[in-house]
């Protein structure tokens, strides 16, 4: 009998793309599969387009519960799934209709514990094609899956070259995992590591033998153009960062890591202060004083003095070694100056 993959869709106010989301899901090549919706309190019309493709196919469930956030909404999936693998969607995304045969069709060719593939990026008036490695099939086993598990840590060595690709590979969503390799890990809440996706995934990657990249374009990642965006800055983002890195510590502690793994986890905390810089600058409501005074606060941070001691400049970007030295210096004014100016380029 084929195996059957659970997919787990957590809903929270996405009325306007959920149909296409499902449709992607009930319309699979790959017949066994049980997609266990988890309605996170949604006040929109999101429940009553669930409960059509409830009555429509016996393979749709619904779990409905208070608003937990997205963590709280995978693990509720998680705690109810049937199957052998599982995988995530975000509500407002979607997949091609081949997607779960050709997953699972690596996984059992090369026996992977983890099979995960590139994806489409949709702005709402155009899209990107997202490559995580060349367009050829990668196949790591027990000889040298402490690469990708590293990868998953952080970047190192030449690496570095690509400051933007640190997170490419930690989303939850775009893999198929063997249920039996989570096991109990679980996602741990935004609201006290920052960001879900990083720390469960080096959990489970830590933990495995074998995995497999298909190349193919399969997932669908929904991005409204930045221009749309309202941007606060997220003052409560530092501390729950630094959370999360000292539970990734915690993890190469306990799983006796080489000094790679730590150099990796160092590199992250460092890039980590392009997201804070960015965000930083998109504020409408600090003034520029409060900004420059929050930066100089944050790179006065131990952690992050550190990591930034031990950044190997060779191989960055131009850019981003003007940033990091900047940044070691805890120059804050001009650190603040230079942000700005990239920002703008970036929006060219």
């Amino acid at each position: 009998m084929d195996s059957l993959i659970s997919i787990i869709v957590p809903v929270y106010n996405t009325e306007n793309y959920l149909e296409k989301c499902l449709y992607s899901l009930v319309n699979q090549t790959y017949k066994n599969i049980e997609i266990i919706i988890v309605d996170d309190g949604s006040p929109d019309n999101s429940m009553n387009i669930i409960q059509k493709f409830v009555l429509a196919d016996n393979r749709v469930k619904v779990i409905s519960q208070k608003n937990q956030g997205l963590s709280g909404a995978r693990n509720t999936g998680m705690n109810n799934a049937n199957g052998d693998y599982i995988m995530f969607i975000d509500s407002d995304d979607w997949i091609e209709i081949d997607t779960c045969e050709k997953a699972i069709n690596a996984s059992e060719k090369y026996n992977a514990d983890v099979v995960f593939w590139s994806y489409i990026r949709e702005f709402s008036d155009s899209q990107k094609d997202n490559y995580l490695f060349d367009k050829t099939e990668i196949i790591w086993s027990e000889k040298n899956i402490n690469q990708l598990s590293r990868r998953m840590v952080g970047l190192v060595g030449d690496e570095l070259a690509n400051p933007q690709s640190i997170d490419n590979l930690v989303t939850a969503w775009g893999k198929l995992y063997k249920k039996s390799v989570i096991g109990d890990v679980r996602f741990t809440d935004t609201k006290i590591i920052g960001t879900e996706d990083a720390l469960f995934n080096i959990e489970v990657f830590l933990g495995i033998n074998s995995a497999v990249y298909i190349p193919d374009l399969l997932s669908h990642y929904r991005k409204d153009n930045e221009s749309s965006l309202t941007h606060n800055y997220k003052r409560k983002l530092v501390s729950r960062w630094k959370e999360m890195y000292s539970r990734i510590k915690f993890l190469l502690d306990r799983n006796d890591m080489s000094r790679e793994y730590y150099d990796a986890l160092k590199n992250r905390i460092c890039f980590g202060l392009i997201g804070l810089g960015i965000n930083l600058v998109k504020d409408k409501k600090m003034s520029f004083k409060e900004k420059k005074k929050e930066i100089y606060n944050i790179l006065s941070m131990k952690h992050y003095q550190i990591a930034l001691k031990g950044l190997d400049f060779s191989y960055l970007p131009i850019q981003w070694k003007v940033f990091f030295k900047l940044a070691k210096n805890n120059n804050a004014l001009l650190l603040l100056w230079l942000l700005k100016i990239m920002d703008y380029l970036r929006k060219k």
